[in-house]
């Protein structure tokens, strides 16, 4: 259940009890938009992000901010359920087969595909020639779709209380998404200067106004990037489904489920129209399947919103993160996070500090991240890792 805090005389409605300081630094900053609707809702996966805190929730009255957004533009989830059952995997084909062969078909990191694919892998019904950003960066854009990217994004092979194997995979829109991010929130934050906008630059949240060019092309080119990411998914998942059904006879897949966490939408709430910004916050509307992840070892959930208006029918993303990169990099053990993974047999490619970017111990405990959102969203299925491979 939410705690409710009123900062700068507005309502902020919190699921967490424990907010770090620049995240909380963040929250109050968006409390002083002028265009800030009704309340902040805050999930309980919130981390400090770039000007609004990842895992946050901002309707604004006609105005879009591209940091609000931020740059991996369209970034979220897929799932597919498949017919085998993980104990009739053997471990070598598991390691050998599967989990290398995905890795030649599937570019990890920053690394792209050699050859651009064919367009039928890319969004449709879209003006590119309308598209400033997207049109410069389009043939690009052919070589990163169906790649993983770097970071916090991953591959994941998974088992669910059944004993049936899941395919898991949380992308965006790589570099394209980023080039989009970056140039508009150059070009609100150009124009706010212009303006004399009352919102200080060193908030970071400079917004494009309804009714102007400026949202109009920033609207469709995240729109498009929205849908970049889910070609880029989809892309990827098929190519995993065609590795599995090589080593595994007769494996059939249940459709996928498919759900965003960065992006900008007209919604309905509250008895008015708004652009409801979602920065690593996943729609939880009645009835819509999301997809909430663990961190590297830990548990993921298939969850059905249930509609929440106070969350603006939102919920978590994940687990959030607990320490910055840095920190994970310098005070986690490795030894202890190859230990964990190693004693739940979890296949991971933890080797170096480095990696400790992403290990389990620099994420929040999903278990408690669920608990904190039962009102958000109830579970479907608990989904445990059998094979990692990290960007």
């Amino acid at each position: 259940m939410e705690k409710v805090e009123i900062i700068n005389n507005r309502p902020v409605k919190i699921w967490t009890d424990n907010v770090e300081e620049t995240a909380m630094s963040q929250i109050r900053n968006l409390t002083t938009l002028p265009f800030l609707f009704h309340h902040l809702a805050i999930m309980p996966d919130v981390h400090a992000g770039m000007g609004m805190p990842i895992g946050g929730v901002l309707a604004c009255k006609n105005v879009v901010i591209p940091n609000a957004v931020g740059v991996d533009i369209g970034c979220g989830m897929c799932a597919v359920k498949t017919s085998w059952r993980v104990a009739d995997i053997p471990i070598d084909v598991l390691r050998k087969n599967i989990m290398r062969n995905i890795r030649k078909r599937i570019p990890l990191g920053m690394a792209h595909h050699n050859e651009r694919q064919d367009e039928r892998y890319m969004p449709q019904g879209h003006d590119i020639d309308k598209l400033h950003v997207v049109k410069l960066q389009y043939i690009s854009a052919q070589r990163q779709v169906g790649t993983l990217g770097g970071g916090n994004h991953f591959i994941e092979l998974q088992r669910d209380e059944d004993g049936y194997l899941w395919i898991m995979i949380h992308s965006g829109s790589r570099n394209l998404g980023k080039q989009v991010g970056d140039y508009y929130n150059r070009l609100a934050t150009t124009l706010n200067e212009r303006w004399c906008s009352v919102v200080s630059a060193d908030l970071r949240l400079a917004f494009l106004p309804l009714r102007t060019q400026e949202f109009n092309d920033y609207w469709a080119e995240m729109q498009y990037c929205v849908d970049f990411a889910l070609c880029n998914r989809r892309l990827m998942m098929e190519r995993i489904q065609e590795v599995l059904a090589d080593a595994l006879p007769g494996i059939e897949f249940e459709p996928m489920i498919n759900i965003a966490h960065n992006y900008a939408a007209w919604e309905q709430h509250y008895g008015e129209n708004v652009i409801v910004h979602r920065k690593g916050a996943t729609l939880a509307r009645e009835g819509v399947t999301g997809i909430i992840p663990g961190s590297q070892g830990t548990a993921s959930y298939i969850v059905e919103g249930l509609g929440n208006p106070e969350s603006f029918n939102s919920c978590s993303h994940g687990a959030g993160r607990l320490m910055s990169r840095t920190a994970a990099i310098n005070t986690l053990s490795l030894d202890d996070e190859v230990k964990r993974l190693d004693d739940r047999g979890i296949v991971h490619a933890i080797r170096s500090k480095r990696d400790l970017e992403e290990a389990a111990g620099a994420y929040k405990d999903i278990e408690q991240v669920i608990a904190f959102e039962a009102d958000l969203v109830k579970v479907k299925t608990r989904l445990l890792p059998v094979a990692v491979i990290k960007g």
